[in-house]
C-alpha cells in the first residue's frame, strides 16, 4: 500500500544492479555477507539477485533470503514465465518474498531491443504480473526506460499492471537522461493520473549518467515517491546508481527540505562502505561524500583553522553519525599555522609565535616537495630548527603522545626528509576539536590570519 506519511522505503539493489559494475561481482558467500550488514544498516528491502542469470545467482537469492529474515528479499525477473518462476524458486525460504519485473516501454527498447509493439509490451506486462502475484503477494512492476517513455504509454502501462495486481510501481531512468524538475514533474503527473496508484508504493530507480542520480531520487521523494532504490557507493552499471548514503544523509541533513524518515542506522553507513570495497576491491574515490576518506578530511589553513574553533564552520554533520571515527586535520602546503600548533603540541613540542614561524616557514618549503608532512618528517624540523629546547614536560603531555619520544630517539643525528611519505599515521585526530569557540589571546582579525 502506497506510504502517505513521511516514512521512505529503502530499496537496496547493491547486491543486483551494483554486482552489475564491472568488476563488482560477487560470490554467494560475499552476498549473504553482504546482506547481513545490510540487515544490521536497517535497509527495508534487499534486491538479491536475477536468478534466471546463471545458477550462483539463484544460490545467492536463497542464501540472502535464509540469512536475513527481518528485510523485504526481493529477486529480479524479466517478464517472462521462465523468470518469474524461476525467481519464485528461489524466494521460497523468505519470510518476505517480492518479485521484480521489469520490462521496457520505450519506443527505442520496444523498437530495436525487444521488436515487439506497444501493445505487445502492455500485454506482456499485465499477464506477467498476474503470473507473479499467484506466487507471492508482493510484486514490483518497473518499466524500463521509463524517463524516455512517451508519457501517455507509461500510463496505461501502469495502470495495466495495477489492474493486474502489482504492489510497488518503480519508475526507472535507467540510462540517468532525466533531470530534477522533469523527474519530479513525471512522478506527480503518475500520481495524478494513473486510475489505482493511491493504493500501491511509487518507487524510483535513477542511474548517475548525468552526475544526477541522487538529486533526482530527491525530487522523485519531494513529488511523492515513497521507496527509492540505491546502492551502497553509488556502485552499478556505467556511471552507478543513486548513492544509498547520499540520499540517507541529504534527508537527516536537511530535514528542513525534506521531512521525511528512514529505518536506516546511520553510524552503519561507513563500515557498510568499507565493506563493499573490500569485497569488490574496487576503491571509494577520495571526494565521495559521506564516505570518502577525505569527506571529513581538512588541509586548508583557513578551514582547520574554523575547525579549531567550532567545527559548523566546515562540517554539516559529525563524522560519528556515519560511523566515520573522527575528523582529520591534514597537514599540507595549504595547512596553517594553528593547525601546525596544535600538532606540534600534540607531538609533545610548544613554541611562542614567533619560534613557530621558522618551524612554518621550513614546513611550507617541506611540504611543497612532498604533498603531506607526517609526523617523523615534522618531528626532524623541530630537532633541526630547536632541538630539545621546547620540549614540554613530560607530566604535561598525554600519555599517547609517547610516539614522539620513540620517533625522536629513531631520528636521533640524521635528517629526516624521505622523499615519499610514511603511513598516514600523521593524519592527526581531530576528535578532541572544539564544539563551540575557545577563548583566544590575540585579536580576533590577528588570529584569524594567525590560523591561516
Amino acid at each position: 500500500m502506497e506510504n502517505d506519511g513521511s516514512r521512505i522505503t529503502i530499496f537496496d539493489t547493491t547486491l543486483r544492479d551494483g554486482e552489475q559494475s564491472p568488476g563488482c561481482s560477487m560470490n554467494v558467500q560475499e552476498k549473504a555477507r553482504l546482506a547481513r550488514q545490510l540487515d544490521r544498516l536497517g535497509v527495508d528491502v534487499i534486491e538479491a539477485g536475477f536468478p534466471i542469470a546463471s545458477d550462483g545467482d539463484f544460490a545467492a537469492v536463497q542464501a540472502v533470503a535464509a540469512a536475513v529474515p527481518r528485510p523485504v528479499i526481493a529477486a529480479l525477473a524479466r517478464a517472462a514465465r521462465h523468470d518469474i518462476e524461476r525467481a519464485a524458486q528461489a524466494l521460497q525460504s523468505a519470510i518476505r518474498p517480492r518479485i521484480h519485473i521489469v520490462l521496457a516501454t520505450s519506443d527505442i527498447h520496444l523498437q530495436h531491443k525487444l521488436r515487439i509493439s506497444r501493445q505487445q509490451a502492455l500485454e506482456q506486462a499485465r499477464d506477467s504480473v498476474r503470473l507473479a502475484r499467484t506466487f507471492c503477494n508482493d510484486v514490483e512492476f518497473s518499466p524500463e526506460d521509463a524517463t524516455r517513455t512517451d508519457p501517455e504509454f507509461l500510463f496505461q502501462v501502469l495502470e495495466a499492471v495495477i489492474e493486474a495486481g502489482a504492489t510497488t510501481l518503480n519508475i526507472p531512468d535507467t540510462v540517468g537522461y532525466t533531470v530534477p524538475a522533469e523527474f519530479g514533474e513525471l512522478i506527480r503527473n503518475i500520481r495524478q493520473r494513473v486510475r489505482g496508484v493511491e493504493g500501491v508504493t511509487i518507487s524510483a530507480h535513477c542511474h548517475n549518467d548525468l552526475g544526477l542520480a541522487v538529486a533526482n531520487s530527491l525530487a522523485a521523494i519531494a513529488n511523492g515517491a515513497r521507496q527509492v532504490e540505491c546502492t551502497i557507493n553509488g556502485i552499478g552499471e556505467r556511471a552507478g546508481n543513486a548513492s544509498l548514503e547520499e540520499i540517507v544523509m541529504a534527508l537527516r541533513v536537511r530535514a528542513d527540505q525534506y521531512p521525511y524518515t528512514t529505518g536506516i542506522a546511520t553510524e552503519h553507513l561507513y563500515p557498510t562502505s568499507q565493506m563493499l570495497e573490500e569485497i569488490t576491491k574496487i576503491p571509494v574515490q577520495p571526494n565521495k561524500a559521506i564516505i570518502g576518506r577525505n569527506a571529513f578530511a581538512h588541509e586548508a589553513g583557513i578551514h582547520q583553522d574554523g575547525m579549531l574553533k567550532n567545527r559548523l564552520t566546515y562540517e554539516i554533520m559529525t563524522p560519528q553519525s556515519v560511523g566515520v571515527p573522527g575528523s582529520k586535520l591534514v597537514l599540507g602546503k595549504h595547512s596553517g599555522r594553528h593547525a601546525l600548533s596544535l600538532r606540534c603540541d600534540q607531538l609533545g613540542y610548544h613554541f611562542e609565535r614567533r619560534e613557530l614561524d621558522e618551524i612554518y616557514r621550513k614546513f611550507v618549503v617541506l611540504a611543497d616537495q612532498i604533498k603531506q608532512v607526517h609526523d617523523h618528517q615534522l618531528l626532524g624540523l623541530i630537532h633541526e630548527t630547536y632541538g630539545e629546547a621546547h620540549r614540554i614536560p613530560p607530566g604535561r603531555v598525554d600519555s599517547d603522545r609517547s610516539v614522539a619520544a620513540a620517533a625522536n630517539a629513531e631520528g636521533q643525528g640524521r635528517r629526516l626528509f624521505p622523499a615519499v611519505p610514511a603511513a598516514p599515521a600523521s593524519d592527526f585526530s581531530a576528535a578532541s576539536l572544539p564544539n563551540t569557540p575557545g577563548s583566544e589571546h590575540l585579536p580576533d582579525q590577528e588570529d584569524y590570519l594567525w590560523g591561516v
